[in-house]
């Protein structure tokens, strides 16, 4: 590898607020972790999570970047003297807990995976953060199984791509919500079975009547407010629900004699977080379990934009717009894809 440079381009926000306090600027390469990696981006994910940091209503945790970006991927530049697995010139795409705007991004060596064969930047940048997200929720918490049942809400976000595809390819009936005829239609093309125009139709009749009144076994939320009571009304018994953000709001209120009748479980967990090891058992999972799929092109990142870095305003504004699946920000690239 060439001598490492001693500033990077970056985006940061340079105050809380919409997507136009996201700024490009030059900023000295972080610190390589002993037990991790340099990694020399060239694609960087964009997700909601990157967007209530902007906004000032979601701190990195401590310790992490203030460089907002969960997920990249690239070369690695640089090797710490306790990190194990990893090799300078590998390319990896890594689950990070900030700091993905950037030229030069530090991460876990146990968060780092290998581009899935025949993936490109752009495409293994895609992966982390619904990846990691969906398997440690629908199928470690919510212990998804083959045969069973499985909706989740918003069904066209990179999270409900992402949970249709992997609910289907393991065997689940898999149903989904979202909000227009289009994406509905783009959550049956990836697997769905029924898809809900939340703004039309009942979910909980319409999935009620789909399965002979039984009701779902897995329910994958980010909406929260009264989705709440109307998930305990569609759970099956001894139905999971597993509650990833709260669009809708953080506070309901809920009938939990339906909770208790049903033997629901109600959970939730947010990723960013958690300890290095923990996110390293998730990607373990993910590389036995997952990357073949990818691999056989049998799952796949959806990809609805890639925008160059310096353009993050606009990829925040797309996000918070219509959108179906992934963004990706590119760093030093002129990818052949539609902006």
């Amino acid at each position: 590898m060439a001598a490492l440079p001693s500033d990077m381009l970056a985006i940061e926000i340079s105050r809380p607020g919409g997507p136009e306090v996201l700024k490009p600027v030059r900023r000295p390469l972080p610190a390589l972790p002993a037990d991790g990696v340099l990694i020399a981006v060239e694609a960087a994910g964009v997700n909601r999570p990157d967007a209530l940091q902007r906004q000032g209503v979601y701190p990195p945790p401590p310790g992490a970047s203030d460089i907002p970006g969960l997920e990249v991927a690239g070369t690695i530049a640089a090797v710490g003297a306790e990190a194990r697995g990893v090799s300078i010139g590998d390319k990896v795409t890594a689950l990070v807990a900030g700091g993905g705007y950037a030229e030069y991004c530090a991460a876990p060596a146990g968060s780092c995976l290998p581009w899935p064969v025949g993936f490109d930047a752009v495409r293994s940048a895609a992966l982390p953060e619904t990846f990691f997200t969906v398997w440690s929720n629908v199928f470690d918490r919510g212990r998804l199984l083959a045969g069973e049942s499985f909706l989740v809400h918003g069904g066209t976000s990179g999270i409900g791509t992402t949970a249709i595809q992997l609910a289907r390819a393991f065997g689940a009936r898999v149903f989904a919500t979202a909000g227009s005829a289009d994406k509905c239609e783009a959550c049956r093309r990836l697997g769905a079975e029924i898809a809900v125009n939340y703004r039309d139709e009942n979910f909980v009749a319409v999935l009620k009547a789909a399965t002979d009144g039984r009701g779902v076994d897995v329910i994958l939320d980010m909406v929260g407010g009264d989705y709440v009571d109307r998930n305990y009304e569609l759970a099956a018994v001894d139905g999971r629900i597993v509650q990833i953000a709260f669009l809708g709001g953080a506070k309901a209120s809920a009938n939990f004699a339906m909770l208790m009748q049903k033997r629901l479980v109600h959970t939730g967990s947010t990723l960013r977080p958690r300890e290095p090891a923990f996110k390293a058992g998730i990607a373990a999972s993910l590389r036995d379990r997952v990357w073949p799929l990818l691999a056989a092109g049998s799952v796949a990142p959806v990809i609805d934009a890639v925008l160059p870095a310096e353009r993050a305003a606009e990829a925040h504004a797309r996000l918070e717009a219509d959108h179906i699946g992934k963004i990706v920000l590119t760093f030093g690239q002129n990818p052949d894809f539609p902006a």
